[in-house]
């Protein structure tokens, strides 16, 4: 049997922990304990995405989970899609204020341009708001040509700071998708922190050409999308697993200091009238627990940076 060359594990980056030198290796549990303000042992970030999936999508280099899955024009999935943005989403605001939790709202620049109405119920309210790229069809994928990357990302920042009054800090990808350049022109951008990557349960720093980075982990375990639509579970099966999840980061606050429990939602999936309960249940338990500290990403995120 032939044996492999020592060159084959010869590349660059190899080192303890992982091959690359976007961020330092350090396990979870070695870190320095996190405190939460008035004492408190979980932040709840509650991420709200308002998203645009438009009809004649492209699919390049891949469908997008959540898009167009029949032959144009795929009316059934696009109308289901804008049911979130008009009708969903009030009822999320709605039980978001009454069991005062604190979101923030991921948006898609597109959707900014096209639905005015929204936006400006979201700037009414005062949430923070994330650029969620320009739509959900233009992804950010490896091998992308960086000049164009480089363009959809200016083009989405500037837009959304323009159209939202705020100074958007924060960046998630369509699809959580990102070529080897995203960071990097993220920063050239003015992002502070973003939540495509989910290997960690609290923020982490991540180094880039251009400067730091934060890496703002936003659970896809946890996603309403992910568990019911994907994982063909129930919404019920989400609300259990929600409460699991608070439970036992709860425990591990006991010798670990504080926790993140980050919940990705969508009012296509969640903003239903069989679901909309099981939303609620949730917010209702989080809420009238004396461990939950409920804020905005960038709250929640200074916190963790002063402490770091």
């Amino acid at each position: 049997m032939a044996t492999l060359d020592n060159d084959y594990l010869k590349y660059p980056e190899r080192s303890y922990g992982m091959d690359h030198d976007r961020y330092d290796w350090a396990m979870l549990h070695d870190r320095k304990p996190i405190t939460w303000p008035n004492g408190k042992k979980i932040a709840l970030w509650v991420n709200v995405c308002l998203q645009f999936f438009p009809i004649d999508q492209q699919g390049i280099p891949f469908k997008v989970p959540g898009g167009m899955t029949k032959p144009y024009p795929d009316l059934r999935h696009y109308s289901l899609r804008d049911y979130g943005n008009r009708v969903g989403v009030y009822r999320f605001f709605k039980a978001l204020d009454l069991f005062n939790i604190t979101p923030t709202v991921a948006i898609n620049t597109r959707l900014a341009e096209r639905y005015p109405y929204l936006l400006e119920t979201v700037k009414e309210r005062g949430n923070e708001i994330l650029c969620h790229g320009y739509h959900m069809d233009k992804l950010h994928y490896g091998g992308q040509d960086i000049t164009e990357e480089q363009e959809l990302v200016k083009r989405s920042l500037d837009k959304l700071r323009e159209l939202s009054g705020q100074d958007i800090k924060g960046w998630i990808s369509p699809a959580k998708n990102e070529s080897e350049n995203t960071p990097d022109i993220l920063v050239a951008n003015g992002i502070t922190y973003f939540s495509d990557w989910v290997n960690d349960d609290m923020p982490y720093e991540f180094k880039t050409k251009n400067g730091n980075l934060t890496a703002m982990p936003l659970a896809t375990e946890l996603d309403d999308f992910f568990i019911i639509l994907n994982n063909l579970h129930s919404a019920e099966d989400w609300a259990h697993q929600v409460e699991d999840a608070f439970e036992f980061l709860l425990k591990e606050t006991e010798t670990s200091g504080g926790r993140l429990l980050s919940l990705n939602i969508h009012p296509w999936v969640l903003g239903q009238p069989h679901r909309i309960k099981y939303l609620e249940q949730v917010l209702e338990k989080l809420s009238n627990h004396n461990a939950i500290w409920s804020a905005s990403a960038s709250d929640i995120l200074g916190v963790w940076k002063a402490q770091k």
